[in-house]
């Protein structure tokens, strides 16, 4: 029996794919989605199929392209690309209720960020990913659940998600993720920022995996002094990083041969996450005196690759929507 909670997936690839399936398995909640172009069809055909080792998983979903067609609900999953927030905020409007829950399932830093920092900073918008405050104004902090997700997943046809490792307060957790409720989401963004800032864009230039990226002492090094910067913005707003780039590059160094997001977005020609994980960390080192010059050279290289082959929404005018 389906359960009376309405949660709403605003993105459905593979992580929003992912947490969909499992979330509709339990029969929980009522579970839609917005979806568009093969991935709508496929859902209206026959819901999420989800893949775990030699299992499948069939789930039923509602899914649309028009927001309004779903109604309020309670709880909205965003799991799209940061570039793609103006959008979304301008379309969501019908999903919020009144006491409408929205969580972002995303890469990066969010749009709310700064709200709940002290300081100086507190409230402040943050350009990068929040443009002209569109994404505020539609979506103001109040209504926001942070979160971190450390979970590999990909899509490789529309409606289908293939899990391959990780497994991200109650309706999670019944959903079989592994949810650890967090003291400080904002220390625990930025701390994974921290991490994958470096390695996303500079595997997405390279064509290396991470292995190759940490193999080379003279690209470890200047991975290095990025986070160092990084990290000393962190110290800044409140977010300090105890761990040095060294013992973070032990970390990654155990997963191998890893394929950044970045690299497989870059090779299937998809647009590119650079502001919500290169962009807002220099906006932020501005603001609180911190000098980037490393950041600096990362964002202005990662940019004028993804603008000359159409990967970033602010390059030319060839340039693919998100």
């Amino acid at each position: 029996m389906i359960g009376g909670v309405k949660v709403c997936i605003y993105g459905a690839g593979a992580i929003g794919g992912f947490l969909g399936a499992r979330i509709a398995a339990t029969g929980l909640a009522q579970v839609s989605a917005v979806a568009r172009g093969a991935t709508l069809e496929a859902l209206k055909r026959s819901g999420f199929e989800l893949r775990l080792g030699g299992s499948r998983l069939q789930a039923p979903v509602r899914a649309a392209e028009d927001p309004r067609v779903l109604g309020d609900q309670d709880l909205v999953i965003i799991a799209v690309k940061g570039q793609a927030m103006p959008q979304v905020a301008a379309h969501i409007g019908p999903l919020l209720a009144a006491n409408t829950t929205v969580l972002a399932a995303m890469n990066g830093v969010p749009w709310w960020f700064l709200d709940a920092l002290p300081g100086p900073l507190k409230g402040a918008r943050l350009e990068a990913v929040d443009p002209r405050g569109v994404v505020s104004a539609a979506i103001p902090a109040r209504r926001a659940l942070g979160c971190v997700v450390h979970l590999s997943a990909t899509s490789p046809a529309p409606g289908v998600i293939e899990h391959r490792s990780g497994n991200v307060s109650k309706l999670l957790a019944d959903a079989g993720f592994d949810v650890t409720r967090s003291n400080r989401i904002e220390y625990d963004i930025w701390y994974k920022l921290w991490g994958n800032m470096t390695m996303n864009p500079v595997s997405a230039l390279t064509g290396a995996t991470g292995d190759r990226i940490l193999d080379d002492p003279l690209v470890r090094d200047f991975c290095s002094a990025a986070m160092r910067e990084a990290a000393a913005i962190g110290e800044r707003i409140g977010c300090p990083v105890t761990q040095s780039p060294e013992e973070r590059h032990a970390i990654t160094r155990k997963l191998g041969a890893l394929r950044t997001s970045m690299l497989q977005d870059a090779e299937a020609g998809k647009s590119l996450e650079i502001d919500p994980i290169v962009a807002v960390v220099k906006e932020i080192g501005g603001k609180v005196g911190v000098a980037t010059p490393n950041i600096d050279a990362l964002l202005g290289l990662i940019r004028l690759f993804a603008r000359v082959r159409g990967l970033h929404p602010d390059g030319s005018a060839g340039a693919r929507s998100p």
